[in-house]
């Protein structure tokens, strides 16, 4: 591997990251709180050990696939490293396994803490956990490849950070790297900013404003106060934040083709229909459910359902209830849901539809070749065009990797921290799905304080690795990849 390159592209990550921290210090400045010193010394840090690798590095610019491979994953670990230090240096997450945990779930979008009280936490360092979702949810490093010149490697960075699901959609829209990155952020802030506005208009404060929709649009789901969104209690501010998580759950390529009145390519897009469809049945059970069972009324029913359900769906993980004390069916669905995922291209994560409908298509096209025409070829088709039999096999590989992934997890947490079966399970599934809130211990009322240091860890892992989409996380333990 070009080590030096590599130093070279960890150098310009690190100067990202630390420039990044001048909003969380005007944010310390404007409350006056005692996390400024934190913060400030952490961002000179980050600047100069980021300027000392890109100064000596600066000339090699060769990038492989491999070099890829190994930015996306230990640019990920990196940052997080770097950016758990402003809370242990000030005092409000001591231990460097916390802090790391809950950076991790921060970039990773994944939303699950350690903090037992997050209203303690001075302002300053609480902008930054919620920024921690803006930048990593359309992906660190496609922000850091801006800065790249053209045909440095970036392509290949942007692939072991995609999905399988960007692969087999093949949602590549501009020839250009730095102008589809500048189209993907542009597309991004606009929505973040957009929902931004609409929940000032409702009465939300410009700082609680920033870091929900931080949390919104990126799928995430740190907020600032215990009870998540359900601190407000406010019908307005649940329905701006279900229809942003349901943007944030759609193909981002989608919205360059709605600016460019492409209709016709949002018209035919299979995962889209698919997506639509998920959400008005598990919205609709749920909320039914809710409702028949007298758990709330009829329009109350409709909305903490629908919330809940766009919630994990999309992996976001805010919560306006504590969904353990509803009905057990409806548990049972928002349980299912946990295993969905939006769209592929999206800020989610999880499993990600566009593989269910290939599972889908490809075994209704076995079953009528096996019964119905055992002499004909049924094709697999994605947006009216043939789908390569390799990349239905991809699919199938994921979704069963994600199986044993979430099985062997849960009996590793059971073992290390001698958990119930529920709590082990979620844990691993709100980890690996980037999901945040579970069930049982570390349900929507619970966080993750309670866990060993070393179930931290490996739930910390499983964040990378369910956010790179498995593929890029777990190829660096083959030894071929070491070799040259």
């Amino acid at each position: 591997m070009n080590y030096k390159s590599i130093a070279n592209i960890l150098g310009k990550l690190l100067i990202v990251t630390g420039c990044s921290m001048l909003f969380p210090i005007i944010c310390s400045l404007y409350y006056k709180e005692d996390d400024l010193y934190a913060i400030s010394i952490t961002a000179i840090i980050t600047i100069g050990l980021g300027y000392l690798l890109w100064r000596f590095f600066r000339r090699f610019q060769n990038l492989n696939i491999k070099d890829g491979i190994f930015i996306a994953v230990f640019g990920w670990i990196l940052i997080s490293a770097v950016s758990a230090l402003p809370f242990m240096i000030h005092g409000a997450i001591p231990s460097f396994t916390d802090a790391f945990f809950e950076m991790m779930s921060g970039y990773t979008t994944t939303g699950a803490t350690i903090l037992t009280d997050i209203e303690v936490v001075p302002h300053g360092l609480l902008f930054w956990r919620s920024q921690s979702h803006l930048l990593g949810g359309m992906g660190f490093l496609t922000l850091t490849i801006m800065f790249l010149p053209h045909g440095m490697g970036g392509v290949r960075i942007f692939r072991a950070e995609s999905s399988p699901g960007q692969v087999i959609t093949k949602e590549k829209f501009i020839p250009r790297n730095k102008d589809t990155m500048a189209w993907l952020w542009g597309i991004y802030i606009a929505l973040n900013l957009l929902e931004t506005l609409l929940l000032c208009f409702g009465g939300m404060s410009i700082f609680d404003s920033l870091c929900h929709s931080f949390g919104t649009v990126s799928t995430s789901g740190y907020s600032p106060w215990n009870a998540s969104i359900g601190h407000y209690n406010n019908a307005y501010f649940d329905w701006v934040i279900i229809v942003f998580m349901f943007l944030g759950g759609m193909t981002f390529m989608l919205f360059y083709h709605m600016a460019q009145r492409n209709w016709h390519v949002i018209r035919i897009n299979t995962e889209l229909r698919w997506y639509i469809g998920f959400m008005l049945f598990f919205c609709g059970m749920v909320s039914l459910i809710l409702w028949k069972e007298n758990t709330y009324g009829l329009m109350d029913s409709i909305r903490y359902g629908t919330f809940q359900v766009t919630s994990i769906l999309t992996t976001t993980g805010f919560t306006t209830a504590d969904y353990e004390l509803w009905p057990q069916a409806a548990q049972m669905f928002l349980y299912a849901v946990c295993f969905i995922g939006a769209c592929a291209g999206s800020t989610t994560s999880g499993i990600k539809i566009v593989h269910y409908i290939l599972i889908w298509k490809f075994g209704v096209a076995v079953i009528k070749n096996i019964f119905f025409q055992p002499m004909s070829v049924v094709a697999v088709r994605l947006n009216r065009r043939p789908v390569d039999p390799k990349i239905i096999h991809l699919a199938y590989c994921y979704f069963i990797i994600n199986i044993f992934l979430i099985l062997g997890g849960g009996c590793f947490m059971s073992l290390v921290d001698s958990m119930d079966i529920t709590t082990a399970m979620s844990s691993v599934i709100a980890a690996l799905m980037n999901i945040g809130p579970g069930f049982g211990g570390v349900g929507p009322s619970q966080n993750y304080a309670f866990i060993s240091d070393t179930g931290k860890w490996f739930l910390s892992w499983n964040m990378l690795v369910g956010r790179l989409e498995m593929f890029s996380a777990l190829v660096i333990f083959y030894p071929s990849f070491w070799k040259k």
